[in-house]
């Protein structure tokens, strides 16, 4: 694991307006994420984990704070430039999969190459490549409607990976999994560590929190404590 921080939030808040009431979200974030680091955030419903795994994924912005990613300021970019840097640095992986239904596999993790503008030969061998990392090579000319949960979920971990993404973002990723399924798609999240991505996944499991390096457990919009993994 590189020393390097790939995300640093320093004193970030998320405040959210709504008929003269606030609401708290986040209240003085500070995390560092290095490259190569495999990080949880754990806590109750309601504490804030996916409101901070969406600010780390550019999908909103903090009311407060910085957030450097990858050395860059990104907090105060346009929509446009938001888009182009989460196409090329971030994988989400989320727990309802967001596969296409009426494109097949092979379409489904090839889509986010073709915004990039991407010749049609370099795609073809990103996408096989994908796949045949998470398993699921021959299933490329099948539906998700055709897959099981577990099947999908790799599919969605292969569309996250295909661009060669900084950092995967992965929410509750084994929400929608029975546990046999649960364990593979956290297996294959290891391996993809292992291999050196850089994860960062919300949780509410305790198993599957344990098998990170470190994890941020938050309460009420604040990070209260960061625990070892048994991975570290």
């Amino acid at each position: 694991m590189s020393e390097k921080s790939l995300i640093h939030l320093e004193g970030v808040t998320k405040v959210f307006t709504t008929e003269d009431v606030e609401t708290h979200a986040l209240s003085g974030i500070h995390l560092q994420i290095r490259k190569g680091e495999y990080v949880t955030i754990a806590g109750p419903s309601g504490c804030g984990k996916s409101t901070l795994l969406a600010i780390l994924g550019l999908l909103d912005s903090p009311s407060g704070g910085t957030y450097t990613l990858n050395d860059q300021p990104v907090q105060g970019l346009k929509l446009g430039d938001r888009a182009r840097i989460r196409n090329r640095e971030i994988g989400f992986i989320f727990q309802a999969f967001n596969l296409i239904g009426d494109l097949t596999v092979y379409e489904n993790v090839e889509l986010p190459l073709t915004y990039r503008g991407m010749g049609s030969a370099e795609r073809k061998q990103r996408v096989h490549d994908a796949l045949e990392r998470v398993g699921m090579g021959h299933r490329v000319k099948h539906y998700p409607s055709q897959l099981s949960g577990g099947q999908q979920q790799r599919v969605a971990v292969a569309r996250a990976l295909v661009g060669s993404p900084s950092i995967l973002l992965a929410d509750e990723p084994t929400g929608n999994l029975d546990s046999a399924n649960g364990e593979s798609v956290m297996e294959l999240m290891t391996e993809l560590h292992r291999g050196g991505a850089t994860i960062c996944m919300v949780t509410h499991d305790p198993r599957y929190a344990q098998l990170a390096q470190r994890t941020i457990r938050l309460f009420d919009g604040r990070i209260v404590e960061e625990t070892i993994g048994a991975m570290s």
